[in-house]
């Protein structure tokens, strides 16, 4: 079968571990399922893959095929979305907090394939109304933006919340789901072409990445890490919350505990979601009509261009690759 695999790792040039080729179907274990892949999106994770990052002691075991997020359909016909939260067979409750958590390319193989399997439990039937197309995306960076959202953030409708870095998959998500649900959505960009994109998704307000604010925000999100973190804790009114779900520029901060204590601030960190949530975002989808907002669509066999747009920071919305 067709597939998008990393062959080693490569962290300053991640594009020369990339390849586009023929590998094996995979061997569908006991109480797994096949789904034979019809969209497959592209995650800043899987850059990382290439790179050799990992958030697991064990590391990643190469060669393994790409891809977190995808929607196709099983043997059955049946169309289904892929929930990328995978762990320990025993586990209950919130699947985010399992420790041996993962998801498709970490110690499986990921969705960048015609085929890829998972356990029958990650393969969600897809709501009517909500189209492969979409429901493609939204395993990671979605499902992340909407439990930041709607769990960690706090907020109540009407509130105002920051959203930094306009122009990323999961920044886009946070700006269409904030509007929807009713929050004041003030955005940052680097350039004044990502201000008009994220007012055209939905933003009230939007300004200069590390730009002083008009007044104090009740909640940050922020998905760039190192270049915005001083800036997302002093734009935060007393009582906000910093929910950090990512870190485009870089992981390692500095921080200075005194406005943490005197402003009584929260600092979180949100990662993915539960089954729970991955059924009710794809609902809320489906009945208000919002679409994802899609930057590029290609073939399999084109994944290159989509990973390099990635790595060189052109990508607007999702890229999302058909098998």
């Amino acid at each position: 079968m067709l597939a998008v695999y990393a062959t080693h790792a490569a962290p300053d040039d991640p594009l020369s571990a990339l390849e586009v080729g023929q590998q094996s179907e995979p061997n569908v274990p006991e109480g797994w399922v096949r789904v034979k892949i019809s969209h497959a999106s592209l995650n800043r994770h899987d850059v990382f893959t290439l790179q050799g990052i990992s958030g697991h002691p064990e590391g990643i075991s190469y060669p393994i095929i790409l891809g977190n997020d995808g929607a196709g359909t099983l043997d059955d016909g049946t169309p289904v979305v892929i929930y990328p939260m995978m762990g320990s067979d025993d586990w209950r409750g919130d699947e985010t907090l399992d420790p041996k958590w993962h998801i498709p390319s970490e110690f499986i193989h990921g969705t960048l394939a015609s085929y890829a399997v998972v356990p029958k439990r990650n393969a969600v039937p897809l709501p009517k109304n909500l189209s492969m197309l979409h429901a493609s995306v939204l395993g990671t960076a979605w499902l992340t933006a909407y439990r930041a959202l709607f769990t960690k953030s706090e907020l109540r409708a009407g509130e105002l919340v920051l959203i930094q870095g306009a122009t990323g998959g999961m920044a886009t998500a946070l700006i269409q789901l904030g509007r929807a649900a009713g929050f004041e959505v003030w955005a940052t960009s680097r350039s004044e072409e990502g201000q008009s994109r994220a007012k055209a998704l939905g933003a009230h307000q939007t300004f200069p990445s590390n730009h002083p604010l008009p007044r104090k925000v009740r909640a940050v999100i922020d998905n760039v890490g190192s270049d915005s973190w001083m800036h997302s804790l002093s734009s935060l009114a007393r009582g906000g919350t910093l929910v950090t779900v990512g870190g485009t520029t870089g992981f390692d901060v500095s921080l200075n505990l005194l406005p943490v204590i005197a402003d009584q601030l929260t600092i979180t960190g949100s990662i993915m979601g539960t089954q729970e949530d991955m059924r009710n975002l794809m609902n809320l989808l489906a009945q208000t009509g919002i679409e994802p907002e899609i930057g590029a669509v290609l073939p399999l066999e084109q994944a290159r261009d989509g990973f390099r747009a990635m790595w060189e920071g052109r990508t607007r919305g999702k890229t999302v690759f058909t098998c």
